[in-house]
């Protein structure tokens, strides 16, 4: 039996999701994901205007008569979510943890999904792979999605997108929509997200906190990194220290954003500071212009 407790925090999300899927996503989600490509529907006659490359010449052959071949897009999806359940995730400023953040976000895509009638799986990683939840359709499912996304608690505390990426094309063979989650506190994995963009459509979603970005004013403070237990002082009464830190942080984010556009990966940027939902729009507008 799943815990009271647990099964609040899901409904809580679930609502919470509901209006932004039907409101503000409705329409967008299937007008810029693609099906796995066309299937053959049926034949008809000849009609003036018809492309000649899709005259089926078995059947006019028999018939006397020019037939072609029609087809229609494959609607179907398998969305993948790639969720880095690091303990990097635990952290947060504002009124939400960052994993919170990345698994309310998650929800949302997910109900996205199955009201397009498309399979949702799962694959959360550390520096190992910590659960895959094979695709499939329903409200039932995703409740289950949602679940592990809240309340999986993880073995390992580092980041290897690399080997999660591995494992995804293992798992996934056939195209896939892929929703990337993480903070991106990794190296060295610009390869491996070549290869899974050009097998997949591969979505990166960064998730950050606004004190990852910026120190407050608050004199003497000690900071702990949650995956490899470093620890650091820093004075944040100085100008100086406190703008080395932030520098730090806007090179990285920069050049995490010059490695997405060079490899042509479409990015999401949510921060636990600020609503998702105008960042969601901004990238579902971004790929209507584009289609």
């Amino acid at each position: 039996m799943i815990p009271a407790d647990i099964l609040k925090k899901v409904r809580h999300i679930q609502i919470r999701t509901r209006r932004t899927v039907n409101d503000v996503l409705a329409g967008r989600y299937s007008s810029v994901f693609k099906g796995r490509g066309m299937e053959f529907d049926e034949v008809r006659e000849y009609q003036v205007g018809d492309d000649v490359r899709t005259i089926d010449w078995n059947v006019t052959a028999r018939t006397g008569h020019p037939y072609v071949k029609r087809f229609v897009e494959e609607r179907e999806l398998t969305v993948m979510l790639v969720v880095d359940v690091s303990a990097s995730g635990a952290f947060g400023s504002t009124e939400r943890l960052k994993s919170e953040l990345a698994a309310e976000l998650c929800a949302l895509i997910a109900f996205s999904a199955i009201r397009n009638n498309d399979k949702v799986g799962l694959v959360l990683f550390t520096d190992r792979i910590e659960l895959f939840v094979p695709p499939k359709k329903g409200k039932r499912h995703v409740l289950r999605v949602i679940r592990e996304l809240l309340y999986f608690e993880p073995a390992g505390r580092r980041t290897d997108i690399s080997m999660a990426l591995d494992y995804l094309n293992r798992v996934t063979r056939r195209h896939a929509v892929v929703f990337l989650v993480s903070d991106f506190l990794d190296q060295q994995y610009a390869r491996r997200l070549t290869l899974a963009n050009r097998r997949h459509d591969l979505v990166a979603v960064a998730v950050t906190d606004p004190r990852e970005l910026e120190l407050p004013r608050i004199g003497l403070i000690e900071l702990e990194d949650a995956e490899t237990g470093a620890m650091t002082v820093i004075d944040t009464w100085s100008r100086r220290a406190t703008r080395r830190y932030a520098r730090e942080a806007e090179h990285e984010t920069a050049e995490r954003r010059r490695l997405l556009r060079r490899l042509g990966v479409d990015s999401i940027e949510i921060n636990t500071g600020r609503p998702y939902v105008p960042e969601l729009i901004k990238f579902f507008r971004m790929r209507e212009r584009r289609l």
